[in-house]
């Protein structure tokens, strides 16, 4: 791979990681949902797993047994460092990190 093709990869990557976790700060989202929208079999667009492998977001479990992901508080701070909007109150709910910096 080019120089100049991994550079536009790495590009990609980050406007989606952006557009993933700006989504499910929207509202948390069951975790199947995230997985069919968002999975990918790419190796060069690997968003889910860079998503999670960042911290950004997390899978708690749900009531009814199914998981629920919710934005952490580094995705909190990534999408605030890209000007997009933050529910706080949902992040410090369910991310013991984010509850340290708003107590």
């Amino acid at each position: 791979m080019s120089q100049q093709t991994a550079e536009q990869t790495d590009f990609t990557v980050e406007r989606l990681l952006l557009d993933l976790v700006a989504w499910i700060a929207e509202e948390p989202r069951p975790y199947a949902d995230v997985l069919d929208a968002w999975r990918t079999s790419c190796p060069r667009l690997p968003v889910w797993e860079e998503a999670v492998d960042r911290g950004y977001v997390r899978r708690v479990a749900g009531r009814e047994g199914g998981a629920v992901v919710h934005v952490t508080g580094s995705g909190s701070d990534f999408l605030r460092r890209h000007g997009r909007p933050v529910r706080q109150r949902d992040a410090a709910r369910h991310d013991p990190s984010a509850q340290k910096k708003t107590a």
